[in-house]
């Protein structure tokens, strides 16, 4: 997706984006306890901290002693507690913001946007008393791949700066705990059959290819839930193509970006992302629109090397139970059929596939509900903001 995927609770500004996903956006998707009467003020630092620093900012003005967290080895998905504790040693800077990003170790990606007010609100930097230890909690979902906690203090365009340059990445944000990796979800796989007839590409889901093809259930992509509106999947192959069929329940199916290429990651859409031969750098990324229009792109690494030039020659269908464009109806839904040349797809192993073959892959829709509040639907969750994570893609096992 130029391309993504959601951010529309948290922002992926790091990360060229190439689809939208639910963390689009400028809302940090982060669970905060309840505001308190007043500012938290300890004396010491916990003696459990599963994360111990003692590292400074601005010349020793301010010391981060370390954070905990609770669960430590919580499952993908899973909310855990971060508790940060800090200490000024002198009056603090005046008119600082808190930050704390969550970045895929890999490759340093934002995984998670946790931005927010120490303490909602009721202890800003500058009203911290000199040897008052202050604690700051707030939730995170455990990233799904090695993750790194990144915390500081903003001010406009600039940000307080790390004294020690082992503690922070270069751009002045201190390095907290590591998050993520301990208990990766399983992936899922899906079995795709040969076809004993190509099914005519008209967006009507009634042929025999879709009939003995294995249905499956789009969930939530951040975080596996059960979603609002159902999305049935099911894909079938011959010598020649991959076909992928969705049926998207849908009380308004509507877009307004009609031109090939255009964005329509921003609206609503159905993907399909594939790894041919699953080594977790090349793939392809192909999207449907209830208009009909298609995007397509492919990459030479996670979200690297975006080429929108590249032409899948997929042929599409899209079928509309309903009124097109028409938000005073309600409409049932949509659906899609896909067909994808093998031979136009990056580094597949074989062509046509031979039984036994296993890609990597992942199915996805995009849905705003009252065309406002999007949500991201997947095959395999992903439990971060990112339909890029290669990490979290199913297997595609040729029958």
């Amino acid at each position: 997706m130029r391309t993504s995927s959601l951010v529309l609770l948290l922002t992926l500004s790091s990360l060229v984006t190439a689809c939208r996903d639910e963390q689009a956006g400028p809302k940090p998707r982060t669970q905060r306890l309840p505001e308190p009467a007043q500012a938290r003020l300890l004396d010491a630092a916990p003696s459990d901290l599963t994360f111990r620093a003692g590292t400074t900012f601005a010349e020793g003005a301010v010391v981060y002693l370390g954070s905990k967290v609770t669960p430590p080895n919580a499952a993908p998905g899973e909310e855990v507690r971060l508790s940060h504790y800090f200490q000024a040693r002198r009056p603090p800077p005046q008119g600082y913001g808190f930050f704390v990003h969550v970045v895929d170790e890999a490759g340093g990606g934002m995984l998670i946007n946790a931005d927010h007010e120490v303490q909602n609100g009721a202890a800003p930097l500058a009203s911290w008393p000199v040897d008052k230890v202050v604690e700051d909690v707030h939730s995170v979902p455990m990233p799904a791949v090695p993750a790194r906690v990144m915390l500081g203090f903003w001010r406009g365009d600039a940000r307080l700066p790390v004294d020690e340059a082992s503690a922070q990445d270069g751009a002045h944000r201190m390095m907290g705990p590591r998050l993520g990796g301990n208990a990766a979800a399983e992936l899922p796989e899906y079995l795709v059959r040969r076809a004993s007839a190509a099914p005519t590409i008209d967006g009507v889901l009634d042929d025999a290819a879709w009939k003995s093809a294995s249905p499956v259930v789009l969930r939530g992509s951040f975080d596996g839930r059960e979603v609002r509106l159902r999305t049935e999947a099911r894909l079938a192959y011959d010598d020649e193509f991959l076909y992928v069929a969705f049926d998207a329940e849908d009380p308004d199916v509507w877009g307004t970006l009609l031109k090939r290429d255009d964005p329509i990651y921003e609206q609503e859409v159905v993907e399909i992302f594939l790894d041919a031969n699953a080594d977790g750098r090349t793939y392809n990324e192909l999207q449907v629109s209830p208009h009909n229009v298609n995007f397509d792109a492919s990459f030479v690494g996670r979200r690297q090397g975006m080429d929108v030039s590249w032409d899948s020659g997929m042929k599409s269908a899209v079928k509309v139970r309903g009124t097109l464009d028409d938000a005073s109806d309600k409409d049932e839904g949509w659906s899609v059929e896909m067909r994808i040349p093998f031979a136009r797809l990056s580094e597949v192993p074989h062509i046509p596939p031979r039984p036994g073959d296993r890609w990597r892959f992942n199915l996805y829709r995009l849905e705003h509900h009252g065309r406002r509040t999007v949500e991201g639907q997947a095959f395999s969750p992903l439990f971060v903001g990112d339909f890029h994570a290669l990490p979290r893609f199913a297997w595609l096992t040729f029958q």
